[in-house]
Formats: structure tokens, sequence, C-alpha cells
């Protein structure tokens, strides 16, 4: 491990991958990135990968139509051998409430504005698009063709193996125990294995943000909840798009193999780090996943698990630096959707550390926001 670092990026997650391959892309040439375990151990490897253009906010539809730009030219551009399994085979958005029918209106609106594809659904044109579904109680749907997803485990090493590639210094089982700041300046990031002087330092540390960013004083507003997820024998073709209802809490894709991953977001979830998995969510994500799609309802169930949302009070991210510490960087509080922002995330990022203009305006997205009350919460979530 080395001693000094132009910049030291704190996770070994999809987005600190992304950060520092973004740094070095820009110039910079001595980046370290510490993660306390392996590549993709917290959140990232545990999400449902999906990537979608479909939000609700501004800021978000900006954010992820920006990473699909990019995530459509990734495997050219980090020169990965591998399939990234990146498939643009769409998200079908199901509305069951008129609350969720009239908010879906308002952002088709609104995304059309920006320049995204997406078009409002009847329920005979969402089971065109597919036809398994059952459509009784439904009031319409949306649907983007350029939505889809993609491996995040191919996709953290991809860009983990180009940073590698251009000189950064990755170090795995090397958990950040302190950040050292003198004068208002980051001098050092204290490690199990060591100090490494840096005057730049990134928090992408995903559910262990908070902690992170206490090392230098600072209390985000953030915290972390479980969020279940199964995954079935592979089955012939069933879905090309995901499918999602925000009013049932639920996300559905075919895997290019042919498995089924789903996912139900539960409000009662209590605050925490539990990353165990219940009976409870298999027989009501079994209930919910039959009465929309019936032809699952002999499918088995191969395993299941368990991943962390890291969730901010808008369900946007906290993205850039902090008032009177000059050197520390963040990109947390994702609130589940990390992993499709990714992309642009560490250029943005990469962009603030070397005192470049960002290619899109995130100011609005900085941690003050909460204290000056400048914040909107994002609608369209699971």
């Amino acid at each position: 491990m080395r001693r000094t670092a132009d910049a030291v990026v704190i996770g070994g997650g999809v987005t600190g991958a992304s950060v520092a391959y973004n740094l070095l892309k820009l110039g910079m040439r001595d980046v370290v990135l510490c993660e306390k375990a392996t590549f993709c151990n917290g959140s990232t490897g545990r999400c449902g990968a999906g990537v979608r253009e479909q939000w609700g906010s501004k800021g978000n539809c900006l954010l992820a139509k920006a990473s699909i730009d990019m995530f459509e030219q990734l495997a050219d551009e980090l020169n990965y051998p591998h399939d990234l399994e990146f498939k643009q085979k769409g998200y079908l958005m199901l509305a069951h409430t008129e609350k969720e029918w009239a908010q879906f209106q308002k952002n088709v609106q609104l995304q059309n504005s920006l320049g995204i594809k997406s078009r409002l659904c009847t329920p005979e044109e969402a089971r065109e698009i597919v036809p398994a579904l059952n459509t009784e109680g439904m009031l319409g749907a949306t649907f983007n063709g350029r939505d889809g997803h993609a491996n995040p485990f191919h996709v953290t090493r991809a860009y983990l193996t180009a940073a590698e590639r251009m000189g950064a210094d990755i170090n795995y089982f090397t958990e950040v125990t302190g950040i050292e700041v003198s004068g208002g300046k980051v001098k050092a990031v204290v490690t199990k294995k060591g100090v490494i002087e840096t005057p730049i330092v990134i928090n992408a540390a995903g559910p262990w943000a908070k902690p992170v960013a206490e090392m230098v004083g600072v209390k985000l507003p953030l915290f972390t909840q479980r969020h279940q997820i199964l995954v079935t024998e592979p089955v012939g073709w069933l879905l090309d798009p995901m499918v999602m209802s925000f009013s049932i809490g639920i996300y559905c894709q075919q895997t290019p193999h042919g498995s089924l991953i789903m996912g139900i977001g539960d409000p009662h979830e209590p605050k925490g780090y539990d990353i165990g998995h219940s009976w409870e969510f298999l027989r009501d994500m079994s209930r919910i996943i039959t009465r929309l799609l019936p032809a699952l309802k002999d499918v088995r169930v191969v395993r299941q698990w368990s991943g962390l949302y890291t969730v901010t009070p808008d369900a946007h991210p906290i993205l850039g630096g902090v008032p009177g510490i000059d050197g520390y960087l963040q990109a947390v509080g994702f609130s589940g959707h990390g992993f499709m922002l990714a992309p642009a995330v560490g250029q943005i990022i990469a962009e603030m550390a070397l005192g470049k203009v960002t290619f899109l305006d995130v100011r609005n997205l900085d941690v003050g926001r909460f204290e000056r009350g400048e914040y909107n919460v994002e609608p369209s979530v699971v």
C-alpha cells in the first residue's frame, strides 16, 4: 500500500470504483482505493441491478440519463473483455392507484421535457409489452425502452481493472479507521494497515458512509435499511423489461440466463445493518408476484438475500464537499439507486476533486440542502 496519494477513495463498490477510474482518466496520477473487505462486498453486490431513466425529479432523471449514455459505451471505454450484461429492454412501471397514475403522468411530462422517451400505456398496451402480466386493477403504466439492467459485479470489476491499468493502488481488506484534518484541510487517511498522506479523500463507503463522515465531524442525515431479494431457477422467456410498481413496492426482472430476480420494499423494515433474510419476505413476495405474473406459480426459488439501502430524507444522493473541510468529498446516500447512477457520479466527483466545472450541475445535491430546507422528495422509489 502506498504511503502517499493525490487522493484516497474509501469504498470498493461501484461508486468508489467509478470515482477512482475517473480521477485517473481526468489526469490525477496517484489514486489509492481502500475497501474494508472485497469489491462489491456492500450494497453493490446485493442490488437488483436495474438501470432506469424513469424518475420523478429532474436531478435523478438527468443523472440517470447521463449514466445510461455511459453504460452504452462502458465495456469499450474500459476495455473490459467480458460481457457487462447491459441489456436495454426497458422498464414497465405499473400504476394501481389514482394517486400513482396522476404521478406517472407528471413523471412522463417531466421526462419527455428532458429528452427521455418514456410513454404512458393503457393496461392493454402494458400486456402487449409483457403478455404474462395480470392487469386486473391496473389503471395504466409507463414504459421506456432505454431502461434496463447490468451485472453489478462485472461493471465494478471493469472500473477497477481499468483503474489498476492506469496506476491505481487498490487495497482490499484495508479498513479506514480515521481521517486526519488539520487547519480545515485533509492531511491523511488512517487505515488498519498504516497511514496514507493525502490532500483529498472521497467518502464512497455506501452503508458505512455515515461513520466515515463522522471521522471528519460531519453528521449525515442518513439511515440504513434492509431490502430483501430472491432469485428463481432459470425459466423460458417471460419478461423483456423490468416490471415495477411503487404502490405495491415490487420489482421483477429476468436475467440473461433465465432466472428472475425480484424484491419488495417494506416501509416497516427497521433501520440498521441487519442483512439476514426472513420467511415472511418469501411468503409476501410469492403472494404478490404470482398475482401480478401468474405464470410464476410453479417456478422454484433458488435463494434469497438482503442488501442495505442508505437512505436520505429526499431519496436523492449527497454529492460534493462540506464547507470548512478542504479536500473532503462525498458520494453517498443513494437510497438504493447507486448502481444505476455510478457512471455519472464517478465523473462528477472526479471533476470536483480536480477543481473542474462538473458536466452536470449538482450543487443542489450538497449536504447543506437539508438544513436550508431546499429539497424535494423523489416520488418514484421502491
